[in-house]
């Protein structure tokens, strides 16, 4: 992905920081191929899937059901392809990381899931995660999006309401 592409999408996120917008997903999605068992100290962790009814519509730019099923598959081939990316992912269960991550934004995006997997920070605890990890899972996203036709203003309030996350999973 290009710096201007990169550079355009953030500057069209609807939040305060965009720093703190792109600060978590690739670690969202490392955390649950990993199992940690280390809790963190720090209270209890956020709800990893924060229900927003009011995206129902946005969740519809996806395709539904059907479309962030064939969304996982597009991601999960980019980042078997990434070289910065494959290392957390070879060797997990595709199928489950696959199908906590529609749960998960599903969820978020007001389409009705519940999702399954583990709160983010007790998935990373045990993990020296950075932003280099954060930025390259950001880009691959956005190119699986891309590629799904999946409309960039949907693309941006998906990773809005994932940023927060950041603050569980970056550990390094």
């Amino acid at each position: 992905m290009s710096t201007t592409r990169f550079s355009i999408a953030l500057a069209s996120i609807p939040h305060a920081s965009i720093a703190r917008s792109l600060a978590a997903l690739p670690l969202l999605v490392a955390g649950i191929c990993f199992d940690a068992s280390a809790q963190s100290a720090a209270g209890p962790a956020p709800d990893p899937a924060p229900v927003h009814p009011e995206l129902t519509g946005v969740y519809e730019q996806f395709g539904g059901a059907p479309g962030m099923a064939a969304l996982m598959d597009e991601f999960m081939a980019i980042l078997l392809e990434d070289p910065r990316m494959r290392p957390f992912f070879e060797k997990v269960d595709h199928d489950r990381v696959k199908r906590q991550l529609a749960e998960q934004f599903c969820a978020i995006l007001g389409g009705g899931c519940a999702y399954s997997g583990r709160d983010m920070r007790e998935t990373h605890a045990g993990f020296a995660i950075d932003r280099a990890d954060f930025n390259a899972l950001v880009e691959d996203l956005q190119i699986a999006m891309d590629r799904r036709g999946i409309p960039f203003r949907a693309q941006n309030r998906l990773l809005a309401i994932l940023a927060p996350m950041h603050r569980e999973v970056i550990n390094r």
